[in-house]
């Protein structure tokens, strides 16, 4: 069974992890995957270990983490890498894989454009 695991950075604004956890049950509700977990690297709950250890207590034999990050900083660079590492030592039985970040996405313009066109509308409303 494969897990989709999001992993976002966590903020101290709760609403803010609510809401990629909120994401995480869209994910879900498509069917594509079994199992889908929110993670976060800071000020969230799971952290990233936890929602591994969640999913595969749940059954996962392969893991693929989507990091919830527009660009590859420091964090993707850095600590995802750090991380993973840990994890795939704790889990030898379990395959990981990890996304690359939302950055270079062909949708992304699309989704910009949308938004941008959202806050048009809005202002054009209000003239």
């Amino acid at each position: 069974m494969t897990a989709l695991v999001v992993f976002a950075h966590g903020s101290p604004v709760e609403s803010a992890n609510e809401a990629v956890r909120t994401f995480c049950g869209q994910l879900a509700r498509t069917g594509e995957y079994p199992l889908v977990a929110a993670a976060f690297l800071e000020r969230g709950v799971p952290d990233l270990a936890g929602a591994v250890c969640s999913v595969i207590a749940q059954g996962a034999r392969r893991v693929i983490v989507v990091p919830y990050f527009l660009t590859l900083g420091l964090h993707l660079e850095r600590d995802l890498p750090r991380l993973m590492n840990k994890i795939a030592a704790a889990h030898p039985s379990v395959t990981f894989q990890v996304a690359p970040p939302l950055d270079g996405h062909p949708a992304l313009v699309g989704i910009v454009l949308d938004r941008a066109r959202a806050v048009g509308s809005e202002s054009d409303l209000a003239s």
